[in-house]
């Protein structure tokens, strides 16, 4: 059993929380949001009363996060869990963040003589409740071989990318090629709609032939063809607009920084600003399609 600081109790965090309870962990968490420390409290996290708590007397401190500011707040402050937390402490963080702010909380933990990983993941809501979670990790071998079981508890597969940022970098290319593709199957299906084409028919064609993309065959957008999408459940977020949005602007800063073209990235960037502007952002990111929809029908 290892006893692990678990800061940022969320949607994701605190099934990934529980998960670790569950596997016979000892987990001390922290939220600033009462509702998501009761919920976690209920799948058996200790609650502590504040960070520095929360990071005493652990093997590891997992931090899920909203930005990359919020990490490096929380790694920069001298009287905060770098102070707290035990010198042989992993620090593992599975935010999704820029990957200047990754690395320079990579920095942190290092001249405090701490190991650290980056550690964003992919699966959404549900991929945390069931710990099916895919993991892109990033930093020293030694850190990640730390690291490595307890991730495996919360997901199914756990990727080393490379050094410190690598995990973030591959999680915003990842994301990049996902909010591009959805844009893409969902001008499909709307062309479709206009030519008379049933929707079934276009999903039994493109899901075997050239067009397949996860997009399609594990999400479709649209009502009918996948019906554990969440086109099917009235776009309830497995991952929300709001989401996509964010880190299709994390690759957009990336892209800009290292002066690599993504133009479509970009073009995507626009279309999901649009959308939650519109009053989307809490909706599923595949929920993209009713915009696009309504745009071909007027």
């Amino acid at each position: 059993m290892s006893i692990i600081g678990f800061i940022g109790l969320g949607n994701m965090g605190g099934p990934m929380a529980a998960n670790l309870v569950r596997a016979g962990h000892r987990v001390q968490g922290y939220d600033l949001v009462p509702a998501a420390c009761t919920t976690a409290a209920a799948q058996g996290v200790s609650i502590m009363p504040d960070l520095r708590t929360t990071a005493a007397g652990c093997d590891a401190v997992i931090t899920m996060l909203p930005a990359g500011a919020a990490v490096r707040a929380l790694y920069d402050d001298p009287s905060g869990i770098l102070e707290t937390a035990p010198e042989t402490c992993l620090m593992i963080d599975c935010s999704t963040i820029d990957v200047e702010s990754a690395c320079a909380a990579h920095a942190m933990a290092q001249q405090s003589g701490r190991c650290a990983i980056d550690a964003p993941v992919s699966g959404g809501v549900g991929g945390a409740v069931a710990g099916t979670l895919t993991f892109m990790a990033g930093g020293t071998q030694a850190a990640f071989a730390a690291a490595q079981p307890l991730l495996a508890v919360m997901g199914t597969r756990v990727v080393h990318c490379g050094a410190a940022g690598a995990g973030q970098a591959a999680k915003i290319c990842n994301n990049m090629i996902l909010g591009i593709s959805m844009i893409a199957v969902s001008e499909a299906f709307a062309l479709a709609d206009r030519l008379g084409l049933a929707r079934q028919a276009l999903f039994d064609v493109a899901s075997t032939a050239s067009g397949q993309c996860w997009s399609l065959t594990s999400y479709c957008p649209v009502p009918g063809p996948v019906p554990a999408s969440p086109a099917n459940h009235g776009y309830r977020p497995g991952f929300s607009a709001g989401l996509m949005l964010k880190d299709l602007q994390l690759s957009q800063t990336a892209a800009a920084q290292s002066g690599a073209v993504t133009e479509l990235g970009a073009h995507a960037a626009r279309m999901y600003q649009a959308f939650a502007e519109a009053g989307h952002a809490q909706d599923d990111f595949s929920a993209i399609f009713r915009m696009i929809a309504e745009r071909s029908a007027s």
